[in-house]
């Protein structure tokens, strides 16, 4: 009898001992991997971007690369670069709103501009006319795509890039910067002019042949002003434009595109970081045309570069824009924009060769 109380006293101890051990264990194990997850975390900054960025590729990617020689579109650059410094970055995303637009859950539920909330009928109607959703199809066709988007900043003005601009095969330029007499500095050449109605070239004379008109929906009077403009009816000054809007767009139908609204949602939540505000326009929460984009140039492009970005506000004698002679002391605070924080995210792009800034002015 004594033995088997003996046993079983041994089996109790045996087992308690078991059980510390396996909680000890366990909280080592948890501490162990808390800390791991705080050293990683401490890579990246508060909206997921690599904290250290340098101009060095990343050893798997310089293998990649190493064998294109210089001037030659290496495929996925961009992107590839974008993922290694923001792993949240996906680059699945279509340039333009299709037919299958209620379908894409991630602006479905947002109303413009970030999304298309309360629009469905409106891009219903323009779709079913213009029915054209992508690129050309010689551009479609290029297995490498180099894009530049072409910002209005006075830094572009006595650079002599208009050549260097020409070469990309994508040129992006944005609301109503001026091509005619500024071709030294700016290039001759535009495939994508982005816009809204209040950006927008009033003159039909001022829009170059052979490029595509796309606009950025800021607000539900935007796709309203669109389905006029398509459908060649008389737009009313009075729909809740801030300023006086261009009554007609000298582009037929299959020219007109509709820029797909995540990418202003994915500048100004995921990649700027401005307030979300319920997912509505409020004040600081709109990304700039330039940094939308870029955003539309990552997910579209192989290689991404900017020229004419960036105001120096410590040059108040500077000149604004490259095509007037506005200075930068005109420039006021934004109560839509966040320059500063837009300057930020650029700065990474560059710093880590995501893209490439032609005029230095980022």
């Amino acid at each position: 009898m004594g033995l088997l109380i003996f046993v079983r006293n041994l089996l109790l101890a045996l087992c308690l001992f078991l059980v510390l051990g396996f909680l000890y264990y366990s909280a080592w194990k948890l501490h162990l991997l808390q800390w791991e997850d705080s050293s990683k975390y401490g890579q990246y900054d508060r909206l997921g971007f690599l904290l250290k960025l340098d101009s060095k590729l990343p050893a798997e990617l310089a293998t990649k690369y190493e064998n294109f020689s210089e001037g030659t579109c290496k495929p996925g650059y961009a992107s590839a670069l974008m993922t290694a410094i923001f792993p949240r970055f996906s680059k699945p995303a279509p340039m333009f709103l299709d037919d299958s637009f209620r379908k894409w859950a991630r602006i479905r539920e947002f109303v413009p501009p970030f999304g298309i909330k309360g629009q469905d009928n409106l891009i219903k109607a323009i779709l079913s006319v213009t029915k054209e959703y992508r690129l050309t199809p010689a551009l479609d066709s290029l297995s490498c795509r180099r894009c530049i988007i072409v910002g209005n900043g006075g830094v572009l003005a006595n650079k002599s890039l208009g050549s260097r601009i020409d070469d990309y095969d994508i040129v992006v330029r944005l609301n109503s910067a001026p091509v005619k007499g500024f071709e030294k500095d700016v290039g001759s050449k535009t495939t994508l002019r982005i816009t809204y109605p209040e950006g927008a070239m009033q003159r039909p004379e001022q829009y170059e042949h052979d490029s595509l008109f796309v606009l950025a929906g800021f607000k539900w009077q935007d796709f309203k002003w669109l389905k006029y403009i398509v459908y060649k009816e008389r737009v009313s000054a009075s729909d809740g434009f801030w300023k006086s809007v261009a009554t007609r767009v000298p582009k037929e139908p299959p020219e007109i595109r509709i820029l797909n609204p995540y990418f202003i949602q994915e500048a100004a939540f995921t990649l700027i970081g401005l307030p979300f505000n319920n997912g509505l326009m409020g004040r600081g929460n709109i990304p700039t045309l330039g940094s939308v984009a870029v955003t539309m140039a990552l997910h579209g492009c192989d290689e991404v570069a900017v020229a004419g970005f960036g105001y120096d506000m410590s040059t108040p004698n500077a000149p604004l824009h490259y095509y007037e002679a506005v200075r930068m002391a005109a420039i006021r605070e934004s109560w839509t924009h966040n320059i500063q924080r837009e300057k930020e995210f650029l700065r990474k792009l560059v710093k880590a060769r995501v893209i490439t800034d032609l005029t230095s002015g980022i």
